[in-house]
């Protein structure tokens, strides 16, 4: 029996859902490890978040997202899996493309969790 483990994924900011292209991601962990030699190796935290292609609807919520700075955002899997992230805030600089009518975002945030 097959498994669906890849599709569209869900995405809510604040309880407002996103009408999002492709595919979300989001980190599997919160450290960053590097070998300084075999059998040693240096551990730096990593921030958590969430990358997303949204699509730039004519009820997209521009003026919340770009003003929070702790936001709640959930995205859900096609697999099932569940990540949140609180404490969330725009990063880098987005833009609306109107070519394919797309916005890509990337949130950082306090906390990301994985249900």
């Amino acid at each position: 029996m097959g498994q669906k483990v890849a599709g569209t994924c869900y995405v809510k900011v604040d309880g407002a859902q996103l009408t999002i292209t492709g595919g979300c991601e989001a980190p599997l962990s919160d450290k960053k490890r590097e070998t300084v030699v075999p059998g040693y190796y240096k551990e730096e935290d990593l921030a958590p978040y969430l990358k997303v292609s949204a699509v730039h609807t004519s009820d997209f919520p521009l003026k919340a997202l770009v003003s929070g700075t702790d936001m709640t955002v959930t995205c859900e899997f096609k697999n099932g899996k569940v990540y949140v992230l609180s404490g969330a805030y725009l990063v880098d600089e987005p833009s609306s493309k109107g070519d394919d009518g797309t916005i890509e975002l990337q949130f950082d945030g306090n906390k990301g969790t994985w249900q």
